[in-house]
């Protein structure tokens, strides 16, 4: 009952309102066109043509200004994330590696294929729809997910040449046995997956293997508590890129080179930059064998017994790193030489040139210095250690909801981005509930996600709680007052016929 007067109350308001507009409107403010404006009406209106020509100025240096924030200065994010319609776009992620990967293709030009499995039945007989039979695809093929997925491997994901593995947009993690192996192919990209707790099954166990192939650039992953290496690269390959990365919870983190004894890893040519070595990882951030290896703009938090180290005469350009030492007094040096006297490495070319030495770190060089070896393959041009922060600022993967720390994050955890705790379409296995359109994403009493879920609002679909009665009929009384308003008034319409 109560209600039922509030409802006819404000009717009522509303109706006199709209007469009493209707006659002062029209009376007040409505002249014949025939008629001067008089000088009090021109300034008025020259005041507001200029008003808005303020506006328009300084809307455009705003956009200007989130186009200049946007840039970090890492040339690969500043390549495509500062397009607001990258997703539309995704294999401009192609033209975007640099260092001795640049040259990977994965699966530009190909069909995207889009998983909507998490499931791993029969590596024999891939699934369709899963990962496995995305990857066993002939010729280029471009691979993204419908939802957020947590994929159990029954055995090493064998990846065929140009294929681009791209997680962005929403969190895939891959773990299980063998997890990703990349053997005699050539052009695969893999991007923004979180790869953990991989075991041996036909395999050694490491989170991602490299053997005997070329033109492979892994970006934006996390990498974490594998049983042997995280990123393995071996018996022959080369241009490779690892860049973006973040590394943690690991005792032998990267070994680039097969053994001390496979002489034809002297090709090997590989780019380390832009990684964050993060929380307890001991050695191996790279070990190298025999090849060329820049190690450039990374960030080193900490290690537990070296950070860069090498046998067989590897030939290692660090530039614009930022090592930090533990507090351990015996483990200050950043680089091992392995299987070697000191009269034998001496001649190895290791040098450092502009890395951050931080809590008592340093370096140990050796072999000529400056030669001419380092100039030819430098790889790509390093930048000043001081920028270290902003250039490492979101290494690992790129998490949907766009406010979680760069590493290893619990998929769903809220977030004031895209999407809390789904992917950018829904639909598909997820193991997290939800995406940009779909209820189910993270969404406290008031807050809401940005389409949907939850109790606490939206801005679309099934959140925000529908408005009482009486205030319906307000705001649409108040509605046809101000289109009343605008129809009626010369000024305001001229204003906006300019």
């Amino acid at each position: 009952m109560v209600e039922m007067q509030q409802i006819i109350i404000s009717c009522i308001f509303a109706t006199i309102m709209l007469l009493f507009s209707s006659s002062s409107f029209a009376f007040n403010l409505t002249l014949p066109h025939e008629q001067p404006f008089p000088e009090h009406i021109v300034e008025e209106f020259h005041r507001r043509v200029n008003v808005s020509v303020w506006r328009r100025k300084t809307l455009n240096l705003l956009q200007e200004k989130d186009q200049f924030t946007c840039v970090t200065g890492n040339p690969i994010d500043d390549c495509w994330k500062c397009d607001p319609n990258w997703a539309a776009n995704r294999q401009q992620l192609a033209n975007c590696a640099i260092g001795f990967g640049y040259n990977a293709l994965g699966g530009k030009g190909g069909p995207i294929y889009v998983v909507t499995d998490s499931s791993d039945p029969d590596p024999r007989q891939p699934k369709p729809g899963t990962l496995r039979d995305a990857v066993s695809q002939p010729g280029p093929v471009w691979i993204i997910f419908a939802a957020d997925m947590l994929i159990k491997l029954e055995s090493p994901l064998m990846v065929t040449s140009f294929k681009t593995i791209d997680g962005r947009g929403v969190h895939v993690e891959i773990t299980g046995g063998g997890c990703i192996s990349i053997e005699h192919v050539t052009n695969v990209i893999i991007h923004n997956i979180n790869i953990h707790h991989c075991y041996p099954k036909n395999s050694d166990g490491d989170g991602l293997h490299i053997f005997s192939s070329s033109n492979i650039w892994v970006d934006h992953c996390t990498l974490s508590n594998c049983a042997d290496g995280l990123i393995d690269c071996t018996v022959g390959s080369t241009a490779i890129t690892i860049s973006n990365n973040y590394f943690s919870h690991h005792d032998k983190v990267m070994l680039l080179g097969h053994s001390d004894d496979y002489t034809p890893d002297r090709g090997m040519q590989i780019t380390v930059a832009f990684n964050r070595f993060g929380d307890a990882l001991i050695q191996r951030m790279p070990r190298c064998r025999f090849g060329y290896f820049h190690v450039v703009n990374n960030d080193y938090t900490s290690w537990g017994e070296y950070a860069v180290g090498g046998s067989s005469r590897p030939t290692i350009n660090s530039q614009g790193n930022r090592y930090i030492a533990p507090p351990n007094p015996n483990a200050k040096e950043v680089t091992r030489r392995l299987d070697a006297d000191t009269e034998e490495w001496a001649r190895w070319n290791w040098r450092t040139e502009g890395d951050l030495m931080v809590n008592g770190a340093y370096f140990v060089p050796s072999g000529d210095g400056v030669t001419p070896q380092y100039t030819l393959a430098s790889s790509m041009q390093p930048q000043p250690a001081a920028f270290i922060d902003q250039l490492t600022l979101n290494a690992g993967i790129l998490l949907p909801n766009g406010g979680a720390p760069a590493g290893i994050a619990s998929a769903g955890s809220r977030g004031s981005g895209i999407s809390s705790g789904g992917g950018l379409v829904p639909g598909g296995a997820a193991t997290v509930p939800g995406g940009m359109y779909s209820g189910g994403g993270y969404a406290p009493p008031g807050d809401g996600s940005y389409y949907g879920g939850g109790d606490g609002g939206g801005l679309f679909f099934n959140s925000a709680r529908p408005l009482p009665p009486h205030h319906i009929c307000t705001f649409f009384s108040i509605l046809v007052i101000w289109i009343y308003y605008i129809s009626s008034n010369d000024y305001f319409l001229l204003y906006f016929n300019l």
